[in-house]
């Protein structure tokens, strides 16, 4: 017998807040592990250009020096910024976050998510 059931997990939630009876609560998402990555470039390359590179050899990216880098949750754009040195280690100062009708536009359509994630291959 075969039941079918709808399912609202969020009907119940209180407006304009993120806590609630339900179990709502975005703090319980607070360990969990996220990767970030700062991209400051991508290119496209053939098959056979790839396998010549060697140490020494330069590939050109498709930023401008002094262009701000992404940072990426998860591989989606969330924000921007610029590089820096701390201590002999980088760290990316963040002058812009994107907003949500960027950073959730799928890659390949216009805009700002579409400039990182047009071509493949990360560098």
């Amino acid at each position: 017998m075969s039941q079918e059931m709808e399912y609202a997990p969020f009907e119940n939630a209180p407006a304009g807040g993120n806590r609630g009876a339900s179990g709502n609560d975005l703090g319980r998402l607070s360990d969990v592990p996220v990767e970030l990555a700062v991209e400051i470039g991508r290119t496209r390359m053939t098959v056979g250009e790839t396998l010549e590179l060697r140490p020494g050899s330069i590939v050109v990216l498709n930023r401008m020096a002094g262009e701000p880098v992404d940072l990426l949750v998860n591989g989606t754009p969330i924000a921007r910024g610029e590089v820096v040195v701390i201590d002999e280690e980088f760290g990316l100062r963040i002058t812009d976050v994107l907003g949500d009708e960027t950073a959730a536009r799928p890659a390949g359509e216009n805009g700002a998510a579409a400039d990182v994630a047009d071509a493949p291959g990360t560098v």
